[in-house]
């Protein structure tokens, strides 16, 4: 599997030359693997209060990841989703403030906040139902 436009878009933000709509459009569209726990669950990790779903671009960015992890490279279970489907309906059904965590193992890491525009508003972290401080 390759995401070369994903991939180039990563490259671009990192670089300072991106256009962060134009990358989570292409999230959005791209298909990228995420791997399972267990027969139902996704990866997830919890860090600094929020829940990261891993995907990954590419079968080797994944083995990359179950190498870090000391998993087997070969046969870990994973799924092929679009990009729009972990925001829209795996980041809300966490149950808690959570986003994407893209090549989490790789060089180019790139992380998708539970923030508006990226995630639902009602999950969002800037969402209707945020603290604001006012009142």
């Amino acid at each position: 599997m390759r995401n070369a436009g994903l991939v180039h878009q990563v490259r671009m933000m990192r670089a300072g030359a991106g256009d962060p709509a134009l990358l989570l459009a292409q999230f959005r569209l791209s298909a990228v693997l995420v791997p399972r726990w267990g027969d139902e669950a996704v990866w997830t990790a919890d860090y600094e209060g929020l829940r990261w779903i891993h995907a990954f671009t590419s079968e080797e960015e994944l083995a990359a990841f179950a190498r870090l992890k000391d998993l087997p490279v070969d046969g870990l279970p994973y799924l092929t989703v679009l990009g729009s489907r972990l925001l829209d309906v795996a980041v809300p059904a966490l149950g808690v403030p959570g986003g994407v965590a893209l090549d989490a193992a790789g060089a180019e890491p790139m992380l998708f906040p539970p923030m508006r525009g990226i995630v639902p508003d009602e999950v969002a972290l800037d969402g209707p139902t945020a603290v604001t401080g006012e009142g």
